[in-house]
């Protein structure tokens, strides 16, 4: 799999929301990109991960 450019290892299927929680991100403040589709919040936890999938995580930054 590869998530924002860079190979990752998969153990085994995961759904994105686990996946998300593993790796500590917060899903309040990030935009996924699975394959080439924006995947919505709600679909997190039924989208499915595997070893050909290609992920882009986009974490929202605040500033002034």
């Amino acid at each position: 799999m590869k998530v924002n450019g860079k190979d990752k290892l998969l153990e085994t299927s995961i759904s994105v929301k686990d996946y998300l929680d593993a790796e500590n991100y917060n899903a309040d403040h990030i935009a996924i990109e699975l394959d080439g589709e924006i995947i919505s919040k709600e679909n997190y936890s039924s989208t499915m991960l595997t070893d050909n999938s290609v992920m882009e995580i986009v974490q929202f930054m605040g500033g002034g």
